[in-house]
C-alpha cells in the first residue's frame, strides 16, 4: 500500500519549513510569491491532500452534520435527507447519513460513532422508544434536533408533523366515503408516529359516532412493503373483512395493494386504501394511492437550519432558543379510496 504524503514531505521537497507549508495552505497571502509557487509545485507533484479531520480536531469545529433515520429504504427519509443536505451544503458543511433500520441497538452504535467523530451536530429520528439512547448521547454535549418526532419531556429542538391530525384526515375521508369497518395496518407499536396516527384515526371515528371496535388494528414489525404484503394476507384471512384500510405509511399501503392485486380483490371497489407520507411512488402505483402528505423536504431543511443556528451560538453568531416546530399534514386523494359505499 502506498504511504500517504504528509506536510513534512512537502516541506522537504520544497526546501522550506513545515510552518511555511502550513502558511501556504492556510494563509497564502503571508508567504512570498516565489516561495508560495515552490511549495505549491511540491504539493502538486507529490499529490498532497491535507487532513481535514486533523484540521477539524485542532480547530474544535467539525464540518460534518450527522443524520440518523429509521429507514433509508423509505423515500420519505430520502426526502428529509435531501432537505437537510441542501441546507448543510449552503453552510459549507457535509452530511453523514446513517440508517438505524428501526433498531435501538444500531441507533446506539451510530450515535457513538457520531460522538467519536465529533460531528457538528445530529439530526435524529429516534428508534429507541425508551429514550435511553438519547440520554446517553446527551452526555457528549453535541447538539441534536429530533426529526419526525416531538421533543416531549426534553429541551431539544424538534421538527415534526401533527400525526394525530394526519390519522384523523385519513379515517375521516374513509368514513365520509361510507366506510364503517376499517383496518389500521400500524407498524411497530413502539413508534410514536404509529401511536399518534392511530389516535387520530380513533378521533375521526368518534366524531362520526363510531366506537373503537370499528378500527381493526393489524400491527407489523416493520414499515416496509414486505410487511404490508404480510398484513394484506392477514386481512384477506379475516372472517369479516373491513371495507377499507388505513396504513401507517405508503410502503405498507403499497404492500397491501400488491396482496389485493395478487388475490384478485379490487381496489377501491372491494377495498379502499389510504397510505401516509405521499412518497413519489404513491402516485405512480398501479392504482394511484390516496395518502396523507408530509412535507419531508421542508422537515429536513428546518431541522438543519435549527441545528446550524444552535451550533453558531457557540461562536456568538446568533442567540439560539430551543423550539418545537409542528407542521400540518395534507390529504391527497387519488383512486385507491374513491369507491362508493
Amino acid at each position: 500500500m502506498a504511504q500517504s504524503v504528509g506536510i513534512k514531505d512537502v516541506a522537504r521537497a520544497a526546501g522550506v519549513s513545515v510552518g511555511t507549508v502550513s502558511n501556504v495552505i492556510n494563509r497564502p497571502d503571508t508567504v512570498a510569491t516565489e516561495t508560495r509557487a515552490r511549495v505549491q509545485s511540491a504539493i502538486d507533484r507529490l499529490g498532497y491532500v491535507r487532513s481535514e479531520s486533523a484540521r477539524q480536531l485542532r480547530a474544535g469545529r467539525s464540518r460534518i452534520m450527522g443524520l440518523l433515520v429509521l429507514d433509508m429504504g423509505n423515500p420519505f427519509f430520502v426526502d428529509v435527507a435531501r432537505g437537510a443536505e441542501r441546507t448543510a451544503r449552503d453552510a459549507g458543511l457535509g452530511v453523514m447519513v446513517c440508517n438505524s433500520a428501526q433498531s435501538a441497538g444500531e441507533e446506539a452504535e451510530y450515535l457513538s460513532l457520531f460522538a467519536e467523530q465529533r460531528v457538528r451536530g445530529v439530526l435524529l429520528t429516534p428508534a429507541d422508544a425508551t429514550g435511553r439512547n438519547i440520554e446517553a448521547f446527551r452526555r457528549h454535549n453535541i447538539p441534536f434536533v429530533l426529526v419526525d418526532r416531538v421533543a416531549e419531556g426534553t429541551t431539544e429542538c424538534s421538527v415534526s408533523v401533527d400525526d394525530v391530525a394526519g390519522g384523523a384526515l385519513a379515517v375521516r375521508h374513509l368514513v365520509d366515503a361510507g366506510h364503517r369497518s376499517i383496518a389500521y395496518v400500524s407498524g411497530p407499536p413502539g413508534l410514536n408516529q404509529v401511536r399518534d396516527r392511530r389516535t387520530g384515526a380513533l378521533n375521526a371515528l368518534a366524531e362520526a359516532g363510531l366506537g373503537p371496535e370499528n378500527l381493526r388494528e393489524l400491527p407489523t414489525e416493520r414499515l416496509d412493503v414486505a410487511a404490508g404484503r404480510d398484513a394484506g394476507a392477514r386481512l384477506l384471512g379475516l372472517a369479516e373483512r373491513p371495507t377499507a384500510v388505513f396504513c401507517a405509511n405508503d410502503l405498507l399501503a403499497l404492500g397491501v395493494l400488491q396482496a389485493m392485486y395478487a388475490a384478485g380483490v379490487g381496489v377501491p371497489d372491494d377495498l379502499a386504501i389510504v397510505g401516509y407520507d405521499d412518497i413519489e411512488f404513491a402516485a405512480a402505483a398501479a392504482v394511484p394511492l390516496t395518502s396523507v402528505r408530509q412535507p419531508a423536504v421542508t422537515m429536513g431543511t428546518l431541522a438543519a437550519e435549527m441545528l446550524l443556528e444552535e451550533t453558531e451560538e457557540e461562536t456568538g453568531a446568533k442567540k439560539h432558543e430551543h423550539r418545537r416546530v409542528v407542521l400540518q399534514p395534507e390529504l391527497v386523494v387519488r383512486r385507491s379510496s374513491l369507491s362508493a359505499r
